[in-house]
């Protein structure tokens, strides 16, 4: 692996786990940053080195302006993610909007390097020919929203503490990054351009109210690899609420490719 400066500000390795014989790129959902996968590594890295994504606008590049175009992004993660591709074989993992993101990123990598992930997962979201804007009750997008109205999506959503969404400054710097990936989530558009032929493994809250499972199974139309979907319990989050159950998920379907 050839690490320079640059991508180390976009993927967080842990050393740890550098004898693995696989890498798992892992994409967070809107607002969230690589410190959601903390917990991954000490159960996970005997099968995968977890490789957070830190995007722009969060955490330790709460400085940089996040992206708000989908095929900006893509291309800056890709340059940054290939010297880590070429001396193991790689996955990749997003939760709702990093689920639509990875899909997308798959796509860029094979057609412009012939790189192909061993497994893709896809978390909390509809699959993407089925993306529609999220509305909320007064039919406006979540982007276009004011900041009171999008603190109360947040809350609804129940992915953000309580004690985050009533601290005033902190929501000065959050608001506009959650906005910023609502723009990017929003403005995607589908392009039919083939299927992929990875495996894919897809899961589901099951008290999920925004992604339904007609939404989830339509993944499976996307691949020509081996597929499946899970539900488990939760809502939107499940991946915090339910992370065990989901890690376990993820260590089997990893197992499966050594």
């Amino acid at each position: 692996m050839q690490n320079n400066q640059y991508s180390s500000r976009w993927v967080v390795c842990p050393a740890s786990a550098s004898q693995a014989p696989l890498r798992l790129f892992c994409f967070p959902y809107a607002g969230g940053g690589a410190s959601i996968f903390r917990d991954w590594p000490a159960h996970l890295s005997s099968l995968a080195e977890i490789c957070p994504i830190q995007l722009p606008g969060r955490e330790n590049r709460l400085k940089e302006a996040p992206v708000t175009q989908m095929h900006v992004l893509i291309e800056s993660v890709a340059s940054a993610l290939l010297p880590y591709m070429d001396d193991k074989p790689f996955a990749l993992f997003g939760h709702s909007m990093g689920a639509l993101f990875c899909y997308e990123l798959a796509r860029f990598l094979w057609k412009k390097y012939a790189l192909s992930p061993a497994c893709l997962f896809a978390s909390g979201c509809r699959a993407p020919h089925r993306q529609s804007i999220y509305l909320n009750a007064s039919q406006k997008r979540v982007c276009d929203l004011s900041d009171a109205a999008l603190m109360e999506w947040m809350r609804k959503l129940n992915g953000t503490s309580q004690a985050i969404l009533q601290d005033n400054e902190l929501m000065k710097l959050l608001l506009p990054v959650v906005r910023a990936d609502f723009t990017l989530a929003e403005t995607y558009s589908y392009i039919e351009d083939g299927a992929l032929d990875c495996p894919l493994s897809v899961f589901g809250g099951i008290q999920d109210e925004e992604i339904k499972r007609d939404d989830l199974f339509a993944w499976l139309e996307l691949t020509s690899g081996q597929s499946a979907v899970r539900m488990l319990p939760g809502d939107h989050f499940f991946l915090q609420s339910s992370q065990h159950l989901l890690l376990n998920a993820v260590r089997h379907d990893l197992m499966s490719l050594a």
